[in-house]
Protein backbone atom coordinates (compact mmCIF):
# COMPACT_ATOMS: atom_id res chain seq x y z
CA UNK A 1 0.00 0.00 0.00
CA UNK A 2 1.36 3.46 -0.82
CA UNK A 3 1.82 6.05 1.89
CA UNK A 4 -0.97 8.34 0.73
CA UNK A 5 -3.61 5.63 1.12
CA UNK A 6 -2.22 4.52 4.45
CA UNK A 7 -2.26 8.09 5.78
CA UNK A 8 -5.81 8.61 4.51
CA UNK A 9 -7.10 5.56 6.33
CA UNK A 10 -5.14 6.41 9.44
CA UNK A 11 -6.69 9.89 9.52
CA UNK A 12 -10.15 8.47 8.91
CA UNK A 13 -9.93 6.06 11.83
CA UNK A 14 -8.13 8.33 14.26
CA UNK A 15 -11.30 10.20 15.15
CA UNK A 16 -13.30 7.07 15.80
CA UNK A 17 -10.95 4.41 17.10
CA UNK A 18 -8.49 4.37 19.95
CA UNK A 19 -5.20 4.56 18.12
CA UNK A 20 -4.13 3.18 14.76
CA UNK A 21 -2.89 -0.34 14.54
CA UNK A 22 0.15 -1.61 12.70
CA UNK A 23 -0.40 -1.43 8.92
CA UNK A 24 -1.90 -4.58 7.47
CA UNK A 25 1.09 -5.35 5.25
CA UNK A 26 3.52 -5.35 8.17
CA UNK A 27 1.23 -7.47 10.34
CA UNK A 28 0.69 -9.96 7.51
CA UNK A 29 4.45 -10.38 7.04
CA UNK A 30 4.82 -11.18 10.71
CA UNK A 31 1.79 -13.45 10.74
CA UNK A 32 0.24 -11.31 13.48
CA UNK A 33 -2.73 -10.09 11.47
CA UNK A 34 -3.74 -13.55 10.28
CA UNK A 35 -3.91 -14.90 13.82
CA UNK A 36 -5.76 -11.83 15.04
CA UNK A 37 -8.37 -12.07 12.28
CA UNK A 38 -8.89 -15.77 12.97
CA UNK A 39 -9.56 -14.97 16.62
CA UNK A 40 -11.92 -12.09 15.87
CA UNK A 41 -13.82 -14.07 13.24
CA UNK A 42 -14.66 -16.70 15.84
CA UNK A 43 -15.12 -14.42 18.85
CA UNK A 44 -18.66 -13.65 20.09
CA UNK A 45 -19.93 -10.11 19.58
CA UNK A 46 -23.37 -10.21 21.24
CA UNK A 47 -23.50 -9.32 24.95
CA UNK A 48 -25.73 -12.22 25.94
CA UNK A 49 -24.61 -11.78 29.58
CA UNK A 50 -26.87 -8.71 29.85
CA UNK A 51 -29.83 -11.08 30.23
CA UNK A 52 -29.61 -13.61 33.04
CA UNK A 53 -32.66 -15.76 32.29
CA UNK A 54 -33.41 -17.69 29.08
CA UNK A 55 -35.50 -15.89 26.45
CA UNK A 56 -37.16 -18.82 24.73
CA UNK A 57 -38.67 -18.08 21.33
CA UNK A 58 -42.32 -19.16 21.22
CA UNK A 59 -43.18 -18.01 17.73
CA UNK A 60 -42.21 -16.05 14.63
CA UNK A 61 -44.63 -14.45 12.18
CA UNK A 62 -44.31 -12.77 8.81
CA UNK A 63 -46.92 -10.03 8.41
CA UNK A 64 -47.75 -7.81 5.45
CA UNK A 65 -49.51 -4.46 5.26
CA UNK A 66 -49.48 -2.88 1.83
CA UNK A 67 -46.01 -3.42 0.43
CA UNK A 68 -44.35 -3.67 3.85
CA UNK A 69 -43.27 -6.94 5.46
CA UNK A 70 -43.03 -7.14 9.25
CA UNK A 71 -41.31 -9.85 11.28
CA UNK A 72 -42.70 -10.40 14.77
CA UNK A 73 -41.07 -12.65 17.35
CA UNK A 74 -42.57 -13.54 20.72
CA UNK A 75 -40.99 -15.21 23.72
CA UNK A 76 -42.66 -17.72 26.02
CA UNK A 77 -42.69 -14.95 28.66
CA UNK A 78 -44.73 -12.66 26.42
CA UNK A 79 -41.94 -10.30 25.30
CA UNK A 80 -42.09 -9.17 21.68
CA UNK A 81 -39.67 -7.99 19.03
CA UNK A 82 -40.46 -6.40 15.68
CA UNK A 83 -38.50 -5.70 12.52
CA UNK A 84 -39.39 -4.33 9.12
CA UNK A 85 -38.23 -6.68 6.39
CA UNK A 86 -36.34 -5.98 3.20
CA UNK A 87 -39.30 -5.44 0.86
CA UNK A 88 -37.64 -5.93 -2.57
CA UNK A 89 -36.07 -9.24 -1.52
CA UNK A 90 -38.72 -10.71 0.77
CA UNK A 91 -41.40 -10.05 -1.87
CA UNK A 92 -39.71 -12.71 -3.98
CA UNK A 93 -38.14 -15.00 -1.39
CA UNK A 94 -40.56 -15.19 1.54
CA UNK A 95 -40.94 -19.01 1.27
CA UNK A 96 -37.28 -19.32 2.27
CA UNK A 97 -37.97 -17.20 5.35
CA UNK A 98 -41.05 -19.20 6.31
CA UNK A 99 -39.84 -22.71 5.46
CA UNK A 100 -36.09 -22.68 6.02
CA UNK A 101 -35.37 -19.95 8.59
CA UNK A 102 -38.31 -19.44 10.99
CA UNK A 103 -38.73 -23.12 11.98
CA UNK A 104 -35.15 -23.42 13.20
CA UNK A 105 -35.52 -20.62 15.76
CA UNK A 106 -38.71 -21.84 17.43
CA UNK A 107 -37.99 -23.08 20.96
CA UNK A 108 -34.42 -21.69 20.98
CA UNK A 109 -32.94 -19.36 23.58
CA UNK A 110 -32.66 -15.97 21.88
CA UNK A 111 -29.59 -15.13 23.98
CA UNK A 112 -27.69 -17.73 21.94
CA UNK A 113 -28.45 -15.87 18.71
CA UNK A 114 -24.89 -16.05 17.39
CA UNK A 115 -24.83 -19.84 17.69
CA UNK A 116 -28.22 -19.99 16.02
CA UNK A 117 -26.92 -18.08 12.99
CA UNK A 118 -24.50 -20.93 12.39
CA UNK A 119 -27.12 -23.51 13.28
CA UNK A 120 -29.67 -22.25 10.77
CA UNK A 121 -26.92 -22.15 8.14
CA UNK A 122 -26.26 -25.89 8.68
CA UNK A 123 -29.86 -27.01 9.27
CA UNK A 124 -31.22 -29.19 6.46
CA UNK A 125 -28.25 -28.23 4.25
CA UNK A 126 -29.28 -24.56 4.20
CA UNK A 127 -25.68 -23.73 3.34
CA UNK A 128 -26.52 -24.86 -0.17
CA UNK A 129 -28.99 -21.95 -0.35
CA UNK A 130 -26.60 -19.31 0.89
CA UNK A 131 -26.51 -16.01 -0.90
CA UNK A 132 -28.73 -12.96 -0.87
CA UNK A 133 -32.15 -14.74 -0.63
CA UNK A 134 -31.12 -16.86 2.36
CA UNK A 135 -29.08 -14.27 4.26
CA UNK A 136 -31.67 -11.51 3.89
CA UNK A 137 -34.19 -13.91 5.41
CA UNK A 138 -31.81 -14.57 8.30
CA UNK A 139 -31.05 -10.87 8.72
CA UNK A 140 -34.72 -9.91 8.98
CA UNK A 141 -35.21 -12.59 11.63
CA UNK A 142 -32.07 -11.51 13.47
CA UNK A 143 -33.14 -7.85 13.70
CA UNK A 144 -36.50 -8.86 15.17
CA UNK A 145 -34.73 -11.07 17.75
CA UNK A 146 -32.29 -8.27 18.58
CA UNK A 147 -35.25 -5.95 19.13
CA UNK A 148 -36.70 -8.58 21.47
CA UNK A 149 -33.42 -8.95 23.38
CA UNK A 150 -32.95 -5.20 23.64
CA UNK A 151 -36.41 -4.80 25.13
CA UNK A 152 -35.82 -7.61 27.63
CA UNK A 153 -32.44 -6.13 28.61
CA UNK A 154 -33.82 -2.56 28.46
CA UNK A 155 -30.91 -1.55 26.26
CA UNK A 156 -30.77 0.09 22.83
CA UNK A 157 -29.74 -2.27 20.08
CA UNK A 158 -26.20 -0.89 19.90
CA UNK A 159 -25.55 -1.64 23.56
CA UNK A 160 -26.24 -5.30 22.91
CA UNK A 161 -22.81 -5.26 21.20
CA UNK A 162 -20.80 -2.82 23.30
CA UNK A 163 -20.65 0.78 24.43
CA UNK A 164 -22.62 3.20 22.30
CA UNK A 165 -20.11 5.84 21.25
CA UNK A 166 -22.21 7.91 18.83
CA UNK A 167 -25.58 9.40 19.66
CA UNK A 168 -25.71 11.20 16.32
CA UNK A 169 -24.55 9.83 12.97
CA UNK A 170 -23.52 12.03 10.04
CA UNK A 171 -25.29 11.01 6.84
CA UNK A 172 -24.77 11.10 3.10
CA UNK A 173 -27.36 11.14 0.34
CA UNK A 174 -26.94 8.76 -2.57
CA UNK A 175 -28.34 8.86 -6.06
CA UNK A 176 -29.51 5.80 -7.95
CA UNK A 177 -29.54 7.70 -11.22
CA UNK A 178 -27.61 6.58 -14.27
CA UNK A 179 -27.83 7.91 -17.80
CA UNK A 180 -29.26 11.31 -16.91
CA UNK A 181 -27.45 14.49 -17.85
CA UNK A 182 -24.87 15.79 -15.35
CA UNK A 183 -26.94 18.96 -14.91
CA UNK A 184 -30.00 16.90 -13.96
CA UNK A 185 -27.95 14.97 -11.43
CA UNK A 186 -26.68 18.19 -9.92
CA UNK A 187 -30.28 19.41 -9.56
CA UNK A 188 -31.20 16.14 -7.79
CA UNK A 189 -28.38 16.51 -5.27
CA UNK A 190 -29.16 20.18 -4.64
CA UNK A 191 -32.70 19.17 -3.71
CA UNK A 192 -31.90 16.26 -1.39
CA UNK A 193 -29.01 18.04 0.30
CA UNK A 194 -31.21 21.06 0.95
CA UNK A 195 -33.80 18.72 2.53
CA UNK A 196 -31.37 16.88 4.80
CA UNK A 197 -28.37 19.16 5.28
CA UNK A 198 -26.13 16.23 4.37
CA UNK A 199 -22.43 17.02 4.17
CA UNK A 200 -21.69 14.16 1.79
CA UNK A 201 -23.09 12.64 -1.38
CA UNK A 202 -22.59 9.51 -3.47
CA UNK A 203 -23.17 9.38 -7.22
CA UNK A 204 -23.21 6.53 -9.71
CA UNK A 205 -20.58 5.81 -12.33
CA UNK A 206 -20.64 3.62 -15.42
CA UNK A 207 -23.70 1.79 -16.72
CA UNK A 208 -23.90 -0.95 -14.02
CA UNK A 209 -21.63 -3.92 -14.75
CA UNK A 210 -20.66 -2.32 -18.08
CA UNK A 211 -19.65 1.00 -19.61
CA UNK A 212 -19.97 2.63 -23.00
CA UNK A 213 -19.14 5.93 -24.70
CA UNK A 214 -22.23 7.71 -23.32
CA UNK A 215 -21.66 6.62 -19.71
CA UNK A 216 -17.95 7.47 -19.89
CA UNK A 217 -18.69 10.94 -21.23
CA UNK A 218 -21.07 11.48 -18.31
CA UNK A 219 -18.58 10.11 -15.79
CA UNK A 220 -15.79 12.39 -16.96
CA UNK A 221 -18.07 15.44 -16.73
CA UNK A 222 -19.80 14.60 -13.45
CA UNK A 223 -17.01 14.73 -10.90
CA UNK A 224 -15.58 18.16 -11.86
CA UNK A 225 -19.12 19.57 -11.96
CA UNK A 226 -20.00 18.14 -8.53
CA UNK A 227 -16.87 19.61 -6.99
CA UNK A 228 -17.41 22.99 -8.66
CA UNK A 229 -21.06 23.11 -7.56
CA UNK A 230 -20.73 21.95 -3.95
CA UNK A 231 -17.24 23.18 -3.11
CA UNK A 232 -14.33 21.71 -1.22
CA UNK A 233 -16.26 21.04 2.00
CA UNK A 234 -18.61 18.50 0.43
CA UNK A 235 -17.48 14.91 0.81
CA UNK A 236 -17.93 13.02 -2.45
CA UNK A 237 -18.21 9.26 -2.80
CA UNK A 238 -18.73 7.38 -6.06
CA UNK A 239 -20.07 3.90 -6.83
CA UNK A 240 -19.35 2.17 -10.15
CA UNK A 241 -21.34 -0.99 -9.32
CA UNK A 242 -18.73 -3.09 -11.10
CA UNK A 243 -18.97 -1.15 -14.36
CA UNK A 244 -15.32 -1.00 -15.42
CA UNK A 245 -12.32 -3.07 -16.40
CA UNK A 246 -8.93 -2.37 -14.82
CA UNK A 247 -7.69 0.28 -17.31
CA UNK A 248 -10.91 2.31 -17.13
CA UNK A 249 -10.97 1.97 -13.33
CA UNK A 250 -7.50 3.50 -13.18
CA UNK A 251 -8.49 6.31 -15.54
CA UNK A 252 -11.60 7.20 -13.53
CA UNK A 253 -9.77 6.69 -10.25
CA UNK A 254 -7.12 9.23 -11.23
CA UNK A 255 -9.87 11.77 -11.97
CA UNK A 256 -11.41 11.06 -8.57
CA UNK A 257 -8.05 11.63 -6.92
CA UNK A 258 -7.66 14.92 -8.77
CA UNK A 259 -10.99 16.14 -7.42
CA UNK A 260 -10.45 14.73 -3.92
CA UNK A 261 -13.26 12.17 -3.80
CA UNK A 262 -13.17 10.12 -0.61
CA UNK A 263 -13.68 6.58 -1.90
CA UNK A 264 -14.26 4.65 -5.11
CA UNK A 265 -16.77 1.81 -4.66
CA UNK A 266 -16.79 -1.42 -6.70
CA UNK A 267 -14.76 -0.26 -9.71
CA UNK A 268 -14.88 -3.76 -11.28
CA UNK A 269 -17.43 -6.58 -10.84
CA UNK A 270 -17.76 -7.55 -7.19
CA UNK A 271 -16.20 -11.00 -7.53
CA UNK A 272 -13.10 -9.76 -9.40
CA UNK A 273 -11.00 -9.95 -6.25
CA UNK A 274 -7.54 -9.94 -7.83
CA UNK A 275 -8.45 -7.13 -10.22
CA UNK A 276 -9.85 -5.09 -7.33
CA UNK A 277 -6.65 -5.60 -5.35
CA UNK A 278 -4.58 -4.53 -8.36
CA UNK A 279 -6.59 -1.32 -8.71
CA UNK A 280 -6.29 -0.62 -4.99
CA UNK A 281 -2.50 -1.00 -5.17
CA UNK A 282 -2.19 1.51 -8.02
CA UNK A 283 -4.48 4.29 -6.82
CA UNK A 284 -4.23 6.60 -3.84
CA UNK A 285 -8.00 6.95 -3.45
CA UNK A 286 -9.33 4.21 -1.12
CA UNK A 287 -11.23 1.42 -2.84
CA UNK A 288 -14.44 0.21 -1.17
CA UNK A 289 -16.38 -2.99 -1.72
CA UNK A 290 -18.21 -5.95 -0.25
CA UNK A 291 -21.92 -5.22 -0.60
CA UNK A 292 -22.52 -8.45 -2.53
CA UNK A 293 -20.38 -10.60 -0.23
CA UNK A 294 -22.07 -13.42 1.70
CA UNK A 295 -19.04 -15.19 3.16
CA UNK A 296 -17.42 -14.22 6.45
CA UNK A 297 -14.25 -16.04 5.43
CA UNK A 298 -14.01 -14.18 2.12
CA UNK A 299 -14.32 -10.90 4.01
CA UNK A 300 -11.44 -12.08 6.15
CA UNK A 301 -9.42 -12.78 2.98
CA UNK A 302 -10.26 -9.34 1.58
CA UNK A 303 -9.05 -7.70 4.78
CA UNK A 304 -5.92 -9.81 5.23
CA UNK A 305 -4.87 -9.39 1.60
CA UNK A 306 -5.92 -5.74 1.38
CA UNK A 307 -8.18 -6.41 -1.57
CA UNK A 308 -10.02 -3.21 -0.63
CA UNK A 309 -9.34 -0.37 1.81
CA UNK A 310 -12.91 -0.02 3.09
CA UNK A 311 -15.15 -3.06 3.61
CA UNK A 312 -18.88 -2.67 3.05
CA UNK A 313 -21.03 -5.53 4.33
CA UNK A 314 -24.70 -4.94 3.60
CA UNK A 315 -26.52 -5.49 6.90
CA UNK A 316 -29.31 -7.31 5.07
CA UNK A 317 -27.50 -9.08 2.22
CA UNK A 318 -24.77 -10.31 4.56
CA UNK A 319 -27.09 -11.78 7.17
CA UNK A 320 -27.49 -9.16 9.86
CA UNK A 321 -25.80 -7.21 12.59
CA UNK A 322 -23.80 -9.96 14.32
CA UNK A 323 -21.96 -11.09 11.19
CA UNK A 324 -21.38 -7.50 10.05
CA UNK A 325 -19.90 -6.47 13.39
CA UNK A 326 -17.47 -9.38 13.12
CA UNK A 327 -16.35 -7.91 9.78
CA UNK A 328 -16.03 -4.47 11.37
CA UNK A 329 -13.82 -5.80 14.16
CA UNK A 330 -11.59 -7.64 11.73
CA UNK A 331 -11.29 -4.47 9.65
CA UNK A 332 -10.45 -2.42 12.73
CA UNK A 333 -7.64 -4.83 13.57
CA UNK A 334 -6.18 -4.13 10.13
CA UNK A 335 -6.59 -0.35 10.45
CA UNK A 336 -9.46 -0.29 7.96
CA UNK A 337 -12.90 1.30 7.88
CA UNK A 338 -16.09 -0.73 7.76
CA UNK A 339 -18.80 1.47 6.28
CA UNK A 340 -21.90 -0.69 5.78
CA UNK A 341 -23.79 -0.73 2.52
CA UNK A 342 -27.49 0.08 2.74
CA UNK A 343 -29.85 -1.73 0.41
CA UNK A 344 -33.51 -0.92 0.00
CA UNK A 345 -35.66 1.52 1.91
CA UNK A 346 -37.91 0.50 4.80
CA UNK A 347 -35.87 0.87 8.03
CA UNK A 348 -32.44 0.20 6.53
CA UNK A 349 -31.20 3.65 7.56
CA UNK A 350 -32.15 2.88 11.17
CA UNK A 351 -30.31 -0.45 11.22
CA UNK A 352 -27.23 1.28 9.79
CA UNK A 353 -27.46 4.02 12.44
CA UNK A 354 -27.50 1.49 15.28
CA UNK A 355 -24.52 -0.28 13.69
CA UNK A 356 -22.55 2.97 13.39
CA UNK A 357 -23.40 3.94 16.97
CA UNK A 358 -21.30 1.10 18.37
CA UNK A 359 -18.70 0.47 15.63
CA UNK A 360 -15.74 2.88 16.02
CA UNK A 361 -14.44 2.38 12.47
CA UNK A 362 -17.78 2.79 10.71
CA UNK A 363 -16.60 5.75 8.63
CA UNK A 364 -17.57 9.43 8.82
CA UNK A 365 -20.93 9.20 6.97
CA UNK A 366 -23.74 6.66 6.69
CA UNK A 367 -26.38 6.46 3.99
CA UNK A 368 -29.80 7.99 4.62
CA UNK A 369 -32.59 7.30 2.13
CA UNK A 370 -35.93 9.00 1.63
CA UNK A 371 -38.41 7.95 4.27
CA UNK A 372 -41.50 6.05 3.22
CA UNK A 373 -44.54 7.82 4.65
CA UNK A 374 -46.62 4.65 4.21
CA UNK A 375 -44.65 3.05 7.07
CA UNK A 376 -46.03 4.60 10.30
CA UNK A 377 -43.05 4.59 12.64
CA UNK A 378 -42.46 6.96 15.56
CA UNK A 379 -39.73 7.42 18.12
CA UNK A 380 -39.59 9.31 21.43
CA UNK A 381 -35.82 9.80 21.33
CA UNK A 382 -35.22 10.68 17.67
CA UNK A 383 -37.06 12.47 14.86
CA UNK A 384 -35.85 9.66 12.56
CA UNK A 385 -34.84 12.35 10.09
CA UNK A 386 -31.62 13.97 9.02
CA UNK A 387 -31.35 17.35 10.74
CA UNK A 388 -28.42 19.46 9.56
CA UNK A 389 -26.85 16.32 8.17
CA UNK A 390 -27.12 14.34 11.41
CA UNK A 391 -29.41 11.46 12.37
CA UNK A 392 -30.08 10.95 16.08
CA UNK A 393 -29.78 7.26 16.99
CA UNK A 394 -32.81 6.08 19.02
CA UNK A 395 -31.90 5.41 22.64
CA UNK A 396 -34.94 3.39 23.68
CA UNK A 397 -34.87 -0.38 24.19
CA UNK A 398 -34.20 -2.52 21.12
CA UNK A 399 -34.67 -0.58 17.90
CA UNK A 400 -36.13 2.22 20.00
CA UNK A 401 -39.14 2.78 17.76
CA UNK A 402 -42.88 2.21 17.78
CA UNK A 403 -44.78 0.88 14.79
CA UNK A 404 -48.38 2.10 14.79
CA UNK A 405 -50.42 -0.62 16.60
CA UNK A 406 -53.32 -0.10 14.19
CA UNK A 407 -50.98 -0.71 11.25
CA UNK A 408 -49.89 -3.96 12.89
CA UNK A 409 -53.47 -4.95 13.63
CA UNK A 410 -54.40 -4.52 9.98
CA UNK A 411 -51.42 -6.56 8.75
CA UNK A 412 -52.14 -9.97 7.24
CA UNK A 413 -50.17 -13.08 8.15
CA UNK A 414 -48.16 -14.40 5.18
CA UNK A 415 -48.26 -18.15 4.67
CA UNK A 416 -46.02 -20.34 2.57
Amino acid sequence: MNNHRRNFLKTGLATSAAGFLTPASAQTRSGGLSAKLEKLMNAPVLRADLIKQPVKIAGLELLKNGKHFLIRVRSTDGAEGLAVGHTPVITNTYPILLNKVFPYFIGRDARELENHLHGVYLKDSNYKWQGLPFWVSVACTEVAILDLLGKVARKPLGEMFGKVAKKDVAVYRASGNRGNAPEAEIAFFQKVIAETGAGALKFRLGARMRYDDASTKRDLAMLPLLRKTFGEKMTIYADANGSYDVPMSLRIGKLMEEHKARFFEEPVPFDYYEETRKIASKLTIPIAGGEQESSLRRFRWMIENRCVDIVQPDLMYFGGMCRSIKVARMAEAAGMECTPHMSGGDLGYLYVAHFASVVPNAGPHQEFKDQDETLPVSCDSSPLKSVNGMLRVPSGPGLGITIDPQFLKQAIAVKS
